[in-house]
């Protein structure tokens, strides 16, 4: 046994050099073949490049929080209700009324395309409700929800909520530049962009709020936006099929509807704001709105 033992420290370094190694034998094989996906496929290419778009927005958004001491629970809700408004738009204009149109194409009946896109609405905010209960997180106002959300330390479950939220913002723009109107596609992952601005400060200075370092904040605010052009390239490769195009533009568009509904909406009025926060979410819808009909044109 004590032989044993006094290898065990051995092992156990062993071990994690060995997993270290793999991980990163994993991650630079994986960026190899995005690589070459990328140079064979212009729209994973663009829906790439638009993802890093939308985190470079997330990341711009961040960095007043060096310098503001806070963030007022009014504004809060504003920013909250603008970045609903666009998201609320954009799964109108950008992903439900072109998935209506794509199915409407090979629709037998008035009523299959509608159907159709009623279900894939359900089935995405289904597919939603699903990770948001089973992935432990911490809302910035409600607090911690998932499983085991007690275990873990509230630095994760905050980036995890953060993960969550940008998830189906990143599917949205995979999805949209699957088909080929890349000029809405265009339009929708700019809005998501606009909307990143102000969520990226909210993130930064709810973490600061939590009692987080500034550096640690802005960290982390800038990191959760790289989220976005993992899930574009995952949606835009998954979806490049012309059949499954539609479903997936009518389920990122429940995913994102989902989040509106259960997050951004409650969120933005739990602090007694709600008429900032309806006034913020007209705007973004109005700014959403604007942009798809004057860009998509």
């Amino acid at each position: 046994m004590k032989v044993m033992e006094l290898f065990q420290p051995g092992w156990r370094l062993g071990s994690k050099l060995l997993g270290w190694f793999v991980l990163v034998l994993g991650a630079g094989y994986g960026l190899y073949q995005l690589i070459l996906l990328m140079q064979n496929q212009d729209h994973v290419r663009y829906a790439f490049y638009a993802g890093m778009v939308a985190a470079g927005a997330t990341a711009a958004g961040t960095l007043p929080a060096l310098f503001s001491r806070g963030l007022s629970t009014r504004l809060h809700a504003a920013i909250l209700g603008f970045g609903g408004g666009v998201m609320l738009a954009a799964s109108i204009f950008s992903l439900i009324v072109p998935a209506l149109d794509l199915f409407e194409i090979a629709a037998q009946t008035a009523w299959h395309a509608p159907l159709k896109v009623s279900a894939a609405i359900l089935l995405g905010s289904f597919l939603m409700m699903a990770l948001e209960r089973s992935v432990p997180h911490e809302h910035f106002i409600k607090g911690t929800e998932g499983r085991q959300a007690l275990i873990l330390k509230r630095s994760w479950l905050f980036v995890f909520a953060i993960i969550l939220h940008n998830i189906p913002e990143g599917l949205a723009i995979g999805v949209a530049y699957a088909g080929d109107d890349t000029v809405g596609a265009s339009t929708l992952a700019t809005g998501i962009s606009v909307q990143d601005i102000p969520e990226g400060f909210v993130v930064a200075m709810a973490l600061l709020a939590a009692g987080y370092s500034r550096k640690i904040a802005i960290g982390v605010g800038m990191l959760s936006g790289l989220v976005e052009p993992l899930m574009a390239v995952i949606g835009a490769i998954a979806l490049s099929n012309s059949a499954v195009l539609p479903w997936g533009l009518a389920m990122a568009a429940g995913a994102m509807l989902f989040v509106i509904s259960h997050e951004m909406i409650p969120e933005s009025h739990k602090q007694g704001h709600e008429m900032s926060a309806t006034n913020g979410l007209m705007l973004g819808f109005v700014l959403m709105f604007v942009l798809d009909t004057a860009l998509g044109s």
